[in-house]
């Protein structure tokens, strides 16, 4: 069955999917280790870990699996292989870097660095974004559910559905004393054309590039 969907999929879009996801949890290491906020889903479960004590990844898992019976339930047609990488390893793949980025360069000192930081983790993030949305592959849960709100009320445009569940979870991060800062603006405002940079030059491209064969000699 896995290896049916994989060829029904495509192997190159599943490697873009799975790189894409590389490359976001990268980018929320780095947004992290800024200390200047994150976007805000990944500030939240940021603030709700310390407030228990359980890890980010653990605690990211338990809330994506309440979030993906919802996925489950009404957008179904949103789940692919895409949602299981998002939802249950980037937790890991996020803490693996945050702890090496520690141990490379720790952290920042100065608010110039700070600054200059959480600008490369939205680019970086962006780009990961653009890698593992343009092969349209399954939609992570929490990104599903500003999609399943827009298909279900067609009265509200799908940009302040998003609007909407971006701000519950900030104002959650911010009353659970996580930090809600410049990182977190610059992820409002600055995903949406970077990411739009990336589709249109890097992602599309690479989907579009046709297959090398090896052709040997007679």
């Amino acid at each position: 069955m896995i290896t049916e969907y994989l060829k029904k999929v495509g192997y190159r879009r599943i490697l873009m999917m799975f790189v894409g996801n590389v490359i976001l949890s990268v980018g929320v290491s780095i947004f992290k280790l800024s200390r200047l906020g994150n976007d805000p889903f990944s500030g939240m479960i940021m603030a709700l870990s310390d407030r228990t004590g359980i890890g980010y990844a653990e605690f990211l898992v338990m809330v994506n699996l309440v979030i993906f019976v919802i996925q489950f339930i009404f957008g179904k047609h949103l789940i692919g292989a895409g949602t299981l990488v998002n939802a249950f390893l980037n937790g890991y793949m996020m803490t693996f870097f945050y702890e090496l980025e520690l141990q490379l360069i720790g952290r920042p000192s100065m608010l110039w660095q700070q600054v200059v930081i959480a600008c490369a983790g939205m680019v970086i993030c962006s780009l990961g974004i653009s890698l593992y949305q343009t092969p349209d592959v399954g939609v992570a849960p929490y990104d599903s559910l500003s999609l399943i709100m827009a298909d279900r009320c067609r009265a509200v445009p799908y940009f302040w559905d998003r609007i909407c569940t971006d701000a519950i979870c900030a104002l959650l991060c911010w009353k659970l004393g996580g930090i809600v800062g410049l990182g977190t603006v610059l992820c409002a405002f600055g995903f949406g054309p970077i990411i739009h940079f990336f589709n249109e030059h890097v992602a599309e491209k690479l989907l579009e590039r046709p297959t090398f064969r090896v052709v040997r000699a007679s």
